[in-house]
């Protein structure tokens, strides 16, 4: 009879010995080890699996280890691994190719970065320099990264500990039909109130002073909050009046998740720049970057554009975008995400809100839905309060484990229970999922004080 081991692993005891992890209290951790992934499993050193409901960090929109992608890492590998941004490669020329083949109206050029956050932070510099003003509007409800910058223009509570950070970010209200801060009752009603205060925060600050509007066209981690019916348009509108750059960061909504290539794509809105990261490679290697309009490019056809990465471009990152957007067109990845929203998730997650009275609001598109699960569905009162921890949050942290023992691993904030797998999730395995999540509801539904 063999028996397992009770010493933690070398991997454990170096991570916790020397590994300082993000967004934690570095002594109150436990992190499992993984040692291995395919599709949308994934495995910790013991064996034991996880359906990846969290895509990690909302990125594998691939799924782990798909051969293609590997291979073609490894072909760049032995080609050329490394070359400085100010020299042409072929990796770097065909993925630019590629994404401004895909991206709406005329956006033609790409700069690339390491990641979200660092495209962001470029997006609001070329706004800056092409308006030549200085004020950037972003909605309260949001996450752009968690450099200097994009910190600040980030809505969410991480913001708050980074204070004071850029100058010049003004915070205005995003459209939320289930939380409505305009007492909207209904959609149009919601995104006609959510234009009129975005109209009057310009008023207040002056438009000729606002160099940009920067929005998550599907804001992600902070609900899967789905615009209503005419509210990109009329941002888009709002821009086009004043002269202000529209920014859509799609770090995490672009490439597949939202069943698009581009999450505007669902509305027929072209932005003047998109930030993308994630999805674009799935994370295999890191990259990033900013689609931007010819008539912003222009703005740097003569003049210096004051910004550059050691890494922006890295040859294996292109090269597995590259393999990664021709694999999402042979494999028809796109249509099986809008498939699995459309046929499997939509109507789950609707017999979940009918069963469990603790899920106040399903919403999203494509593979990118939420859960918000509430005390009582007259009142609306959060299951656990904005922004809570330690003893407040133990509702959520109870949901989350009760998930895990079952073998699903998922992406959980505040009130929320994000349904985020990679694009490539079979329907069985999708079922699979929410029937983990049908149980694991008990727990929440054990919190509810409403009738």
């Amino acid at each position: 009879m063999t028996t397992l081991d009770p010493r933690p692993s070398a991997a454990y005891t170096d991570d916790r010995s020397h590994v300082f992890h993000s967004w934690s209290a570095q002594g109150l951790i436990n992190p499992i080890v993984i040692a291995g992934g395919e599709g949308a499993w994934f495995w910790d050193e013991d064996g034991k699996k996880y359906l990846d409901f969290s895509s990690q960090l909302i990125n594998l929109n691939i799924g782990h280890q798909h051969p293609k992608l590997i291979a073609a890492i490894k072909e760049q590998a032995d080609k050329l691994c490394t070359v400085a941004p100010m020299h042409a490669n072929d990796a770097r020329s065909e993925a630019a190719r590629l994404i401004t083949e895909l991206a709406p109206g005329d956006l033609n050029m790409v700069f690339f970065t390491n990641g979200g956050a660092e495209a962001t932070e470029n997006a609001i510099r070329m706004a800056r320099l092409h308006t030549g003003r200085n004020k950037v509007l972003t909605t309260y409800r949001s996450y752009h990264g968690a450099t200097g910058g994009a910190i600040q223009l980030t809505g969410d509570p991480r913001r708050w500990p980074s204070e004071p950070a850029m100058p010049g970010i003004i915070k205005f209200w995003g459209p939320y039909p289930y939380r409505s801060h305009f007492h909207s009752t209904s959609d149009i009603e919601e995104s006609q109130r959510a234009l009129q205060h975005l109209e009057d925060v310009i008023m207040m600050e002056g438009a000729n002073y606002i160099a940009a509007i920067m929005l998550e066209t599907v804001v992600g981690t902070n609900g899967i909050l789905v615009p209503p019916p005419g509210y990109l348009q009329g941002v888009r509108d709002i821009c086009d009046r004043h002269g202000i750059v529209m920014i859509c960061d799609e770090v995490m909504a672009g490439f597949g998740r939202c069943g698009e290539w581009f999450a505007v794509d669902n509305w027929n809105v072209a932005p003047d720049l998109i930030c993308f990261a994630k999805g674009v490679n799935s994370g295999y290697v890191p990259l990033g970057g900013v689609i931007i309009s010819q008539r912003i490019a222009d703005t740097f056809r003569e003049r210096q554009f004051p910004g550059g990465l050691t890494y922006s471009g890295h040859p294996l990152a292109c090269a597995s975008a590259v393999a990664s957007i021709n694999i999402f067109k042979e494999e028809k990845i796109i249509e099986h995400a809008r498939h699995l929203g459309r046929d499997v998730i939509a109507p789950g997650l609707e017999a979940l809100k009918a069963k469990h009275p603790s899920v106040g609001d399903v919403r999203g598109v494509g593979v990118f839905w939420a859960i918000e699960l509430v005390r009582d569905r007259d009142t609306r009162e959060p299951l656990v309060p904005f922004n809570a921890a330690g003893a407040d949050a133990k509702p959520m942290l109870e949901l989350g484990a009760a998930c895990k023992a079952n073998g699903l691993w998922p992406f959980m904030h505040f009130n929320r229970l994000h349904v985020v797998p990679p694009l490539v999730i079979s329907d069985d395995d999708m079922r699979q999922g929410l029937d983990i999540i049908d149980e694991a509801l008990t727990v929440a539904d054990n919190y509810y004080t409403g009738k």
